[in-house]
């Protein structure tokens, strides 16, 4: 994480366009913010757009602006969040979601920096920088025609990968003892022995949000002085991920291959069986990644697709 930010922190030294891959909740947008602290538009505005939040019908307007007239409803012109963001950044969250209809118009943007409102013929010129984020395989997706390919490599100029938390379990206890002191109000001494253990070993599918949600929770429901292992109301889960309390080889070599399997499957599953984003969040070589599962012996479920576009069949 250490490497990452020093990357979002030479990123944010250029205008080039940034987009942020990672799960839900690993914080793509603290990541956003961050670069566009550190840029030279710092004292500019930075606007935040959650394209899966706003419906399709309401997106246009809401990026870029609408007059007087434009549609049912439009008593008065109102300006977008494009031109909110003149001289400053733009953070297009989960633009994975942007419709195809806006696609173009929003390729536009980047290329020449101008658009029409709504309803408007009058073209509108910005200087913005545009950040963005998805936790969603857009390579997949221009595959499939779910988005355009073009407007992709334009978004993709500077990839930034979040890895999970799960990934990162030294992060946990320092993200935990912030996350007590801003849910904690000073009431609290800290985390017990067998909290702290738990959430070493919890696979935190949420992330950091999970992790602050459960915390903040443990806060409201906590009679002692330390936060307990239930107050945090983790699941029981063992080193390989699985329920606590299964029995297994107590062979080494066995051991070391069963959770290697367990977690390579895991992390595919993840990733929608798709070898190209999965390698990535491995941090290994795609052709590395098919030879692993051949000697792992993984193989995808019936009637799952991955991303050669094939669905694996019954027997």
């Amino acid at each position: 994480m250490a490497e990452r930010i020093r990357v979002a922190d030479r990123m944010a030294e250029t205008d080039s366009s940034v987009l942020i891959l990672g799960e839900s909740g690993v914080g793509k947008e603290l990541f956003a913010e961050r670069i566009h602290r550190k840029s030279r538009r710092c004292a500019a505005p930075f606007v935040k757009v959650n394209c899966a939040a706003i419906p399709e019908g309401l997106l246009e307007s809401e990026l870029f602006g609408h007059v007087k007239g434009a549609f049912t409803g439009a008593a008065g012109s109102r300006r977008g969040r494009f031109e909110a963001a003149d001289g400053g950044t733009i953070f297009l969250d989960e633009v994975g979601d942007l419709p195809l209809s806006l696609q173009a118009k929003l390729l536009r943007v980047l290329q020449e920096r101008s658009f029409e409102k709504v309803g408007s013929d009058r073209t509108v010129r910005v200087d913005v920088r545009i950040l963005a984020a998805t936790n969603r395989d857009m390579e997949a997706m221009v595959a499939r025609g779910e988005f355009r390919g073009d407007l992709f490599y334009r978004l993709n100029v500077l990839p930034l990968f979040i890895p999970p938390l799960r990934r990162r379990p030294g992060d946990v206890p320092e993200l935990a003892a912030f996350f007590l002191s801003r849910f904690g109000g000073g009431r609290f001494g800290g985390f017990s022995r067998e909290a702290s253990a738990a959430m070493l070993t919890y696979p935190w599918p949420g992330n950091a949000r999970e992790l602050a949600n459960r915390v903040e929770r443990a806060c409201a429901v906590a009679e002692g002085a330390l936060i307990g292992r239930d107050d945090l109301d983790l699941p029981a889960v063992g080193v390989a991920g699985g329920a606590a309390g299964e029995g297994g080889s107590r062979d080494l070599k066995a051991a070391v291959g069963s959770f290697k399997a367990g977690f390579v499957r895991r992390v595919l599953e993840e990733n929608g069986w798709h070898r190209t984003e999965t390698a990535r969040a491995l941090g290994i070589q795609r052709t590395y990644l098919s030879r692993l599962m051949k000697e792992l012996g993984i193989a995808r479920a019936p009637g799952v697709a991955g991303d050669d576009g094939n669905v694996q069949e019954e027997g």
